[in-house]
């Protein structure tokens, strides 16, 4: 089975200073990732590889078997900052057509398009909210929509840079669990997150960049106080519920 995305010895340099290196580790199919470490150290530069905006430096970066390449259809994108990349007056079902249509706009789009973007829509629950604009919705209505653009060519791998940023515990907790769905369902989700803790009920592993590195783990092995007190500089603690379940803290 070929890994959706697999890294051998992969290293980023920008300007006079690597971002991260020594980068060898593969995903596994229709797993949920998180990609972790401290603020600077390269999560968002990993997601540009991936949708082949950056080139390596050296060593190689493979997307299902083949060098990333601009426009894969095979991945979905949602970007940090959503709403500035794309503006607050579009109405949602428009902006969901665009991720197939492109620019063409209103009548014009085909009406496969258009039944395409509402299922993406039915699919993460924004169908009520279709036709409104994206600044009359909640933080967690926009990251629906948003997650909707990024699905609706039915991608096999979904890369997020911070869809969580602040959105409250409910809306959290309900798009954690929408990823959760996807990855159910065989969609290789890969999430930079800084809070692992809203992740973990269905987090499959973390790729964590440690002193300049780019590292792969389980979930049980990245949930580690020592790891995670190297990882961030501060000391963090582990818990586990007397339910088993597992969380993380400050000391």
């Amino acid at each position: 089975m070929t890994a959706p995305i697999e890294l051998r010895d992969a290293s980023v340099v920008l300007g006079d200073r690597t971002v991260w290196s020594h980068g060898t580790f593969e995903l596994p199919e229709g797993s949920l990732t998180a990609v972790i470490g401290p603020n600077g150290s390269g999560k968002t530069t990993l997601l540009k590889m991936l949708l082949g905006l950056l080139p390596p430096s050296s060593g190689s970066v493979q997307v299902f078997d083949a060098p990333p390449e601009r426009g894969n259809t095979r991945i979905g994108y949602v970007p940090q900052h959503y709403t500035d990349h794309v503006g607050n007056a579009v109405r949602c079902r428009d902006l969901v057509r665009l991720g197939v249509s492109g620019t063409r706009w209103g009548l014009r789009t085909r009406a496969s398009e258009r039944a395409d973007a509402d299922a993406a829509l039915a699919a993460v629950g924004a169908a009520d909210y279709a036709d409104r604009r994206l600044s009359q919705l909640s933080g967690g209505q926009q990251q629906r929509v948003a997650i909707a653009q990024a699905l609706v060519g039915r991608p096999d791998l979904l890369l997020l840079d911070e869809p969580l940023a602040n959105l409250d515990l409910r809306n959290q907790r309900e798009v954690v669990d929408l990823l959760g769905q996807l990855s159910a369902h065989g969609v290789t989700v890969m999430v930079v997150v800084h809070d692992l803790n809203p992740l973990l009920p269905h987090l499959d592993g973390a790729v964590y960049l440690l002193d300049g590195h780019a590292h792969y783990g389980p979930v049980a092995e990245v949930v580690d106080a020592e790891l995670l007190t190297h990882l961030y500089g501060t000391q963090v603690k582990v818990v586990r519920t007397a339910q088993g379940d597992l969380f993380t803290r400050g000391a």
